[in-house]
């Protein structure tokens, strides 16, 4: 079954302009959002964060590869999935782009039907990551409503200290270990230490074995 198009767009990048208006057609007649690229730099020149969806694109290009391209969608703040489309694709550079995390390597004499797939697979992880990238952002906005003595006595509680440890530990009164206590559970929107130790992990705001 296709990926809606509110999924995304498809972004095709080749600089062969035969077959990236073969492929946009075969795209936009199978329902998708299409939108066409010679070069590498003319689609990273309009990638913003909020950009939705995938890239397919031809290996080998004048200038700027797949490769780099793809080595700079995984550098940037928006790592769209992308699907490789190559006449001359071999297992070295195949693995080191499966390897890179491209979503499919294809040939281009590949049945359209495989690409479609590998197009709703690619559009599928991308929402799937983008969701994972909004709700990661969205709790670190959480920790950072922490005040810095809520972030040490967070420290301890992840570490497994007891109330009166960490009272000790900071030189503050019991009762204020609690109150702090419960300010992060509150703030942070969770029930459990083991819940809270997820959270930090997740934030990768410190190890719990070694924050402090």
């Amino acid at each position: 079954m296709k990926t809606s198009a509110s999924s995304g767009t498809v972004f095709v990048v080749d600089d062969d302009a035969s077959f990236l208006k073969s492929a946009s057609r075969l795209l936009r007649a199978a329902g998708y959002a299409v939108q066409a690229f010679e070069s590498a730099p003319a689609f990273l020149g309009q990638l913003t964060p909020e950009t939705s969806g995938c890239v397919v694109t031809d290996l080998q290009m004048p200038g700027f590869t797949g490769l780099e391209l793809q080595a700079a969608l995984v550098r940037s703040d928006n790592p769209l999935p992308i699907v490789f489309l190559s006449a001359q694709g071999d297992i070295p550079t195949t693995v080191k782009a499966m390897r890179q995390g491209a979503e499919d390597f294809l040939t281009k004499l590949s049945p359209k039907e495989k690409l479609l797939e590998a197009v709703n697979r690619a559009l599928a992880r991308n929402a799937h990551e983008r969701t994972q990238r909004e709700e990661l952002h969205e709790l670190r906005e959480r920790f950072a409503t922490l005040s810095p003595r809520e972030r040490e006595v967070l420290g301890h509680v992840v570490r497994g200290r007891m109330n009166k440890e960490i009272a000790d530990e900071l030189g503050i009164n019991l009762r204020t270990v609690k109150l702090h206590r419960t300010n992060l559970t509150r703030r942070l929107q969770v029930h459990s230490v083991a819940e809270l130790t997820r959270l930090v992990e997740a934030v990768g705001l410190f190890k719990p074995e070694s924050a402090a």
